[in-house]
């Protein structure tokens, strides 16, 4: 057991972590347009017009999954800042800084989606609504990370900044989940549950899952294949980054 640990923590290593996402993200990449292409013919083709809806709902197989992963994009970020604070790992401020964008670009995706959604059925494009605000919020959150990370010269001072950041930011992402449920909103409530059977056809709930799935490939897919160019910015004055055969040539 001891050694299994020991193994799994040489990837904390830069170096040791550098081969290992190479060889991965190209793989959760075609995962990703695997899902998207089966998620997009389910979700827009083979699932039902809603009696109440139309046509336009059709939008929620992008937004819920933007949705969903904006919001798990941040708490795994959360994860890797603690895991920096309380290790020093170089990897961790690595992790952070290659999720963060592509968390900013869910979370556009969300409102936007939103927008395109919310005009027919509430006749506004935009409506201070308690999750849409806090929404609104995390996407800020997430810009915020970025330039406050990207104004320090220092990787490591950085790194512990933006951590500070991530984790009293991540006292929002429950905001979101509930505020539904504490306040009087606009925005319906989870059409998806863990607790009860779901409100919707089976063929809209596969395809909203697919979309979500392809979602989650996709950002471990893009965070992977950008820790990797952090890792070489950062490393590139190390011996082991001179001998890399990409480097050599």
């Amino acid at each position: 057991m001891n050694n299994r640990l020991i193994n799994w923590f040489k990837f904390a290593s830069p170096q040791s972590f550098y081969p290992l996402a190479g060889r991965l993200w190209p793989w959760f990449a075609a995962l990703a347009a695997i899902f998207c292409l089966a998620g997009l013919w389910l979700g827009f083709f083979v699932a039902p017009t809603d009696a109440q809806q139309g046509e336009g709902y059709r939008i929620i197989f992008v937004h819920v999954a933007a949705s969903w992963m904006s919001m798990f994009i941040y708490c795994v970020i959360a994860f890797w800042a603690a895991i920096g604070i309380v290790f020093n790992t170089r990897l961790s401020g690595m992790m952070t800084s290659a999720l963060a964008p592509t968390g900013a670009l869910f979370a556009f995706l969300s409102l936007w989606t939103g927008a395109l959604w919310g005009k027919p059925m509430w006749g506004a494009w935009w409506v201070w609504d308690a999750r849409l605000t806090s929404e609104l919020i995390l996407f800020f959150l997430y810009l915020g990370f970025i330039a406050l990370t990207a104004a320090i010269d220092d990787p490591r001072r950085a790194d512990r900044a933006g951590a500070i950041l991530a984790l009293v930011g991540v006292v929002n992402i429950p905001v979101i989940y509930f505020s539904v449920k504490w306040w009087n909103t606009l925005h319906q409530g989870a059409s998806v549950s863990l607790t009860r059977a779901p409100s919707m056809a089976q063929t809209m709930l596969w395809g909203m899952l697919l979309m979500a799935l392809a979602f989650w490939m996709y950002a471990i897919a893009i965070a992977l294949y950008r820790v990797r160019v952090i890792i070489l910015e950062r490393e590139r004055h190390t011996t082991w980054v001179a001998d890399l055969p990409e480097i050599k040539a």
